[in-house]
């Protein structure tokens, strides 16, 4: 069975901006803007996908803004990049939703860590400054967080709901007081062992699960579009997505 447009977007442009994809994309956090776009064109949007590297200008007309994970260099290149570019804050100040997955929730964050480095602690960890687009401080954890992740969502209609995903990551991270736990864990150590994964402040989400984990959570993907347009989603029927969500569910319950 195939979904026809719901018409809702009724040709309306939608912009889902993929962010240093060269850099912050190791994981096939990619995947998250091919879901949205998709999931844009089902309800009749008129889905725009932009690409933007290094070097490039970001532009701050989009509607969502996507980055991925990576390793420390290319997450040290991209921080310093979208910085001086001033293009992800002017879009998040007119109202822009921002999805920031694993190096890229570190990144939104006001600070994190990284291996060696001319101004290394005596751990051996550099801090780096970052965005502050979210209230949260990363370093490195104990152990490295690996393996499936299952965590309870409260939805965007209230109702408590699973999250899936993969989570891959060394730093462990704190939030402030400016930002609210995406999501409580069942499995897996999330953020930093204490209970909560990830973090929203505003249209800001970010979250550590790879997946992609957009194509692993409708809803969630529905909840980032809703925060980009400022409306409801109408309901679509994919029974394909509810297949393999209620696989992942099973898989990591196991």
């Amino acid at each position: 069975m195939t979904s026809t447009p719901t018409g809702q977007g009724q040709g309306r442009r939608a912009e889902v901006v993929l962010v240093y994809q060269s850099l912050l994309g190791i994981y096939g956090d990619r995947g998250n803007a091919t879901v949205l776009a998709k999931r844009l064109a089902w309800r009749g949007f008129d889905a725009v996908l932009s690409l933007v590297e290094p070097g490039d200008p970001l532009p701050d007309t989009g509607d969502v803004y996507l980055l991925g994970g990576g390793e420390d260099a290319a997450q040290i290149s991209a921080v310093n990049a979208l910085r001086a570019d001033g293009g992800l804050h002017r879009a998040v100040d007119r109202g822009a939703a921002v999805l920031a997955v694993c190096a890229g929730y570190q990144i939104v964050g006001r600070s994190f860590t990284v291996a060696d480095g001319p101004s290394a602690t005596a751990e051996g960890d550099t801090e780096i400054v970052g965005l502050g687009l979210l209230d949260v401080t990363t370093t490195r954890g104990p152990v490295r967080a690996v393996g499936e992740i299952l965590s309870r969502w409260t939805g965007r209609d209230g109702d408590e709901q699973w999250l899936t995903g993969f989570e891959n990551h060394g730093g462990y991270t704190v939030l402030g007081p400016g930002a609210s736990p995406l999501a409580t864990v069942e499995v897996g150590v999330g953020n930093c062992g204490d209970g909560t994964e990830g973090a929203v402040a505003g249209t800001v989400v970010g979250t550590y699960p790879h997946g992609p984990v957009l194509a692993r959570n409708p809803a969630l993907a529905d909840h980032v579009l809703e925060l980009a347009l400022g409306e409801p989603m109408s309901a679509l029927d994919r029974p394909e997505v509810t297949e393999l969500r209620r696989q992942r569910l099973a898989a990591v319950r196991r």
